[in-house]
């Protein structure tokens, strides 16, 4: 009985290391997705993209300081 449990404990553990550690894991994802949002991110700053103030509607503008 406690050799099946160690077994099936240790099956479960690779399935479950393989999930978060494998290709398809966050940390994959993230490596692979983190430099495209970012890249998306800041074109949208630089641009100004969808800078409207929510009661208004009216795109902000630039003020100096």
């Amino acid at each position: 009985m406690t050799t099946e449990l160690v077994l099936l404990l240790a099956v479960y553990a690779l399935v479950l290391l393989g999930v978060f550690l494998g290709e398809s894991g966050p940390l994959e994802t993230f490596k692979k997705s983190g430099p495209v949002l970012a890249v998306k991110i800041e074109r949208n700053i630089s641009f100004g993209h969808r800078f409207v103030d929510g009661t208004t509607q009216q795109t902000k503008k630039w003020e100096k300081p």
